[in-house]
C-alpha cells in the first residue's frame, strides 16, 4: 500500500462544466483529500466543456473521471465519488487510525 506521510498525491478531475454530478464529484474529492491526504495533495481540475482537446492525455471518455497521476500507479475512477469508502479503496489510500 501507498501512503507514507511525506508522499505526494497528484490528482486529475475531468469535469463537464458545472453539471450537478461534475460539481458533487469535485466537492466529494476534496472532501477525502481534506481528511486522508491534508497537505500532501495537488488537485487539477479540468473542464472538458472549455478545453475538450484535454480529455485525450488521460483517454478521458465519461464525466465525471478523477485519474491518479502521483504515486504511482495511475487509477481512474469514473463517477460523482459519493461511496467514500470505494474512493479510498480505488485511490489505495492508507488509512491511520
Amino acid at each position: 500500500m501507498t501512503g507514507a506521510d511525506d508522499e505526494r498525491w497528484l490528482l486529475r478531475l475531468y469535469i463537464a462544466g458545472g453539471s450537478p454530478r461534475s460539481q458533487a464529484a469535485l466537492a466529494n474529492l476534496k472532501g477525502v483529500c481534506d481528511e486522508y491526504l491534508p497537505g500532501r495533495y495537488e488537485l487539477e481540475v479540468i473542464d472538458l466543456v472549455a478545453h475538450p482537446e484535454r480529455a485525450r492525455a488521460d483517454q478521458i471518455v465519461a464525466v465525471p473521471t478523477l485519474v491518479r497521476r502521483l504515486p504511482p500507479p495511475i487509477t481512474k475512477i469514473i463517477g460523482d465519488l459519493s461511496m467514500k469508502e470505494r474512493v479510498i479503496v480505488a485511490l489505495d489510500i492508507e488509512m491511520t487510525d
